[in-house]
Formats: C-alpha cells, sequence, structure tokens
C-alpha cells in the first residue's frame, strides 16, 4: 500500500492527499512535521534528505516535492486524463504547476502564516499588506485564464487544478476581503464538488 508522510495542516501534504483521492488509490498516511516530529529522524532522512514533508513510499521507492508527487500518481495511474498525453497539453499542465509553487505560493505566504499561525500580538501587518498586494494580480490572472475555459490546461480537469486549488483554497480562508471574480469562483465551486477533494478544500486552515 501507499504510505504518504506528512499532516494534513501542510498545503503539499493536502495536494498529494487530493490526488490519492482523486485517483481513487488506497493509502496509509502518517502525521508527520510541525508538532508531530519525526522528518529529522535517521530512518526519514534517509528517505527525504531534506528533512520535509510530504513523503511518498511506492513499493520501494521513495519521493519528494508536492508537486512531483502529484506528477508522478498521475503520470503512474491516470495516464492520457489527469496526466495529459500530447506534449503540449501536458506542459501546459506543467507550467501552472510551476507558477503555483514558484509564483502564487510565495505571493501568498506570508499573509498565511501571519494570519493563520502568529498570534494577534504578534502579526505583522505590513507583511500581510505586502502579501495581499502580490496575490491580487495573480487571483486576476487566473481569472482571466478561466474566462476562456473551465479548467487550467483546458476542457478537463488535470493535475494541474490540484496544487493550485489547494492553494486558493487557503487564500480563501483568510479574513480578506476578495474582490468579484466570477471565473475564478465557478472554477473553485467546481473543484470543491468532486469527491477527491473531500477532507482538503472543506479543511480548516491551521
Amino acid at each position: 500500500m501507499l504510505r504518504l508522510w506528512g499532516r494534513l495542516s501542510s498545503i503539499n501534504v493536502r495536494k498529494v492527499v487530493w490526488a490519492l483521492q482523486e485517483l481513487g488509490l488506497p493509502f496509509q498516511r502518517t502525521d508527520a512535521g510541525g508538532q508531530f516530529g519525526l522528518v529529522r529522524e535517521p530512518a526519514f532522512l534517509a528517505l527525504n534528505p531534506n528533512g520535509l514533508v510530504p513523503l511518498l513510499e511506492d513499493d520501494g521507492l521513495a519521493l519528494w516535492e508536492s508537486n512531483t508527487l502529484v506528477r508522478y500518481l498521475c503520470a503512474r495511474h491516470a495516464g492520457g486524463t489527469l496526466y495529459p498525453e500530447p506534449l503540449p497539453a501536458r506542459f501546459v499542465a506543467e507550467q501552472w504547476m510551476d507558477w503555483q509553487q514558484t509564483t502564487l505560493n510565495p505571493a501568498g505566504r506570508d499573509a498565511f502564516v501571519q494570519w493563520i499561525r502568529t498570534p494577534a500580538p504578534q502579526r505583522d501587518m505590513a507583511l500581510i499588506a505586502q502579501s495581499v498586494a502580490a496575490t491580487g494580480p495573480l487571483l486576476a490572472l487566473l481569472n482571466e485564464r478561466l474566462a476562456r475555459q473551465p479548467y487550467l490546461a483546458g476542457d478537463s480537469f488535470t493535475m494541474a487544478d490540484i496544487p493550485v486549488g489547494c492553494e486558493i483554497h487557503r487564500w480563501w480562508g483568510l479574513p480578506l476581503e476578495r474582490a468579484p471574480l466570477p471565473h475564478l469562483e465557478r472554477w473553485y465551486q467546481s473543484l470543491q464538488a468532486r469527491a477527491g477533494a473531500r477532507g482538503v478544500l472543506d479543511l480548516a486552515l491551521s
């Protein structure tokens, strides 16, 4: 059976849980990281020298890096659907996954950390303001993209929608006013309705 290491409070772990559920794959998840520890133990570091979650074990193979895990699972179990086979379609999906990790996530991280993981007296409101200012145009970009097609990579749900969907779940869980983004909202509602997203996109932030 597939074994996943990582706590559900981690956005990166939630991506992999969603992919596993979307594919209908049985798996065992062990809480790790944060208050659960384990990630600095020699046995864990032997599998993931970064000492971070998520970590996936599959029949003797140990893999880490969340978007890589989503790609691996979709390539192995959903080639031609969640993992597009034609190269142009596949790399459109790939680019949105990379964009989530390199652009959208860094923009929103400070607001999340300050609002959700920092005690109120210690919050840095300047960091929150900078994060909100950086994220707004990126959400507008997503809204424009989704005005032209139902999903990020085209007409069908693919691996690209999983990491970006997790990022929007985290952002929209913050206590801030949102500008109307009808196409982004329509897309996100369609993701929330998916059986594979249960326990992920309906999870409270922590």
